[in-house]
Order: C-alpha cells, then structure tokens, then sequence
C-alpha cells in the first residue's frame, strides 16, 4: 500500500530535462562549457541534469569534469568508454542513462548554443512534437569548411534522406518515448540521424547561427565524413545496387555492341592480331567492372556480419552521479 507514494515521489524527484554531451577532445572548453550548462539550468527552473559521455578522449577531459561536477548547480552524471567508439556511440550511451522527459543532445565545443536546447525543452515540453532538430540558418566556420560542409548535405539529401535540412543536423532534442524507439536500433555503421528521421513521430525544425569554435581542432576529419556519408547510404539507400544493376546492363550492351563491331572488322581484315582485341576489352572493361560490383556487395556482407556478432556498441569503463548544489541543498 506504501509503494505508491514512494513511487509517485521518485516520479517527481527525476529531472525532467537531461542534455546530452559526448565529450572527445574538448579539454579547452570544459570551463565554457560548465558555465553555459549552468545558465541553461537557471533559464528552465533547475529541472535539468546534463549527462557527459567522455568518449575514451586522449586529453584530461574525464579528469577535469570529475573534479568540477560536484561544485556545479545542475545534477549531472559522467560516464566514460572504455575508449573511442564514435560519437553516435556516445549519444546513444548518453540517451540510455538520461532520466529526463526531454532531452536533447549538443557538441562540447559550444559551436550549438544552449540556447538551442533550451528551447528545445520547453518546445517538445509543451507537446509540440516529438523531436526537434536544429537547423542552420548561419555558420560561422571558414569559407572551405563550409564550403565542404554544404557539398557533403547535398549529397546526403540527394542519395540519403531528401528530408533532412539542407545544412544537416548537428544538434536535436526528442521525447523519452522516441529515445526508446532509437535504443531499440543497436545497428553499427550507421547514422543516428538518420534513424532518427526513419523512426518518424511528429517533428519540429528550429532555427539557430552556428557559432565559431574557439577552443581546439575538429576531429570531424575528411575521411569520417567519408566513412560517415557511405554508412548511411548503405545504412538506409539501396541505390549503389540499383547503380550497379543500371552499370551492369549498360556495360553488357555496350559490350554486345563492341562485339559485333570487333568482329565484323574481323571478317573484313582489319585486324591483324588474332584475339587482341576482344581480349583487352574484356579485361579492362569487365574485369574492372566484376572487382567494383564484388567490392560493393561485399560492403552490405560485411556491414551485415558486423551486426550479427551482437557486440555492445560501446562499453561504459566508469559512471559517476552527481546531485548537483541545488539538489544537495
């Protein structure tokens, strides 16, 4: 008869905002970073721990968060991997232990405003949808960066999800029953974003201004946007193989017809080397074309048998809770 109560209490003793950080080589900003989570606190009435997922990161970010956390106004867990798993990895490690309603994942390196989960909170809070993605309506990085930037979008709503924003989504905030559904998708060599667009609900846009870094180097390299664009293709496009069917159709009847022309010149005299010519266009041409379809295919086999060895997606080495001075007060 007592368990009710008890219950409701516990009910009412959860944050109902959790914000998401995976944390990789932000050691410069941690401080920066603190104070805006502080304020964040403040703007949304103290209903709000933040989880930080330090992603096996190289530099003294578990160290640093493990010292200041106690101090901080806002409840916060840290948790850490066991080492570098990627930072979908460290969202979905984030999304598992949160205890918030709401909740909404941004970078450590402040380049998305807090500002932008806030209004993420009090948006989805108010039953306005289900999930909110931030969309860029300015950026302040370098002209190349985001020149690459736009080009890597482009291709992605163009092979990938039309839907997506035309400047990607770097930042977003979703409900615990959509949170659920994404854990339920333990697929590796995928995208996060793009599952998340795949499970569906009721979806907001909100805009922001993509702030300048100031503290350390992007490890958002040019070969993980590579590797980042073709998991999602594979992940959620079946389009290499349509290509490849469209390529192996063309080459057979470009090969008929350059057979037919091989050997009428053939019958006429024009070549003097018995079976030189059929033979380097096989070579070269249907010999390349066989390694490329094999290549492709072999990726969907080997994307397949990674998520048949049900490995964890990454392994938590250490989790601390931490009230927070206002819960400990």
């Amino acid at each position: 008869m007592e368990s009710r109560p008890r219950d409701a209490e516990s009910r009412a003793a959860l944050p109902r905002f959790s914000l998401i950080i995976p944390v990789y080589k932000n050691e410069g900003s941690i401080p920066e970073l603190l104070a805006a989570c502080a304020v964040l606190c403040g703007e949304v009435a103290g209903a709000l721990e933040v989880v930080f997922v330090v992603d096996g990161s190289p530099d003294r970010c578990w160290e640093l968060l493990r010292a200041a956390l106690p101090t901080q106004p806002f409840a916060s867990q840290l948790c850490l991997h066991s080492r570098n798993f990627g930072s979908f990895a460290a969202i979905r490690t984030g999304l598992g232990v949160a205890r918030g309603r709401v909740m909404a994942v941004m970078a450590a390196d402040l380049q998305e405003p807090t500002s932008l989960a806030r209004d993420f909170f009090r948006r989805l809070d108010a039953g306005e949808a289900d999930v909110a993605v931030g969309v860029r309506e300015g950026r302040s990085d370098p002209v190349l960066s985001g020149l690459s930037s736009r080009l890597f979008w482009w291709v992605y709503r163009k092979w990938v999800l039309p839907e997506i924003p035309p400047g990607g989504v770097d930042m977003f905030g979703c409900t615990r029953q959509v949170a659920e559904r994404l854990l339920e998708l333990p697929e590796r060599n995928s995208s996060l974003v793009g599952q998340l667009f795949w499970v569906g609900f009721k979806r907001i846009e909100v805009p922001y201004v993509r702030q300048e870094r100031r503290h350390g180097a992007s490890a958002w390299s040019f070969s993980k946007k590579v590797k980042y664009l073709l998991d999602s293709v594979y992940a959620f496009s079946d389009l290499p193989i349509r290509a490849l069917k469209w390529l192996g159709g063309t080459s057979a009847a470009v090969g008929a017809v350059v057979s037919v022309i091989v050997l009428v010149a053939r019958l006429l005299g024009k070549i003097e080397v018995p079976g030189y010519t059929p033979i380097v266009l096989s070579v070269t041409v249907f010999g390349g074309l066989n390694a490329f379809g094999l290549g492709l295919i072999g990726e969907y086999v080997w994307r397949t048998f990674e998520n048949t060895k049900g490995r964890p997606l990454a392994i938590t080495a250490s989790r601390h809770d931490f009230p927070g001075s206002r819960g400990a007060s």
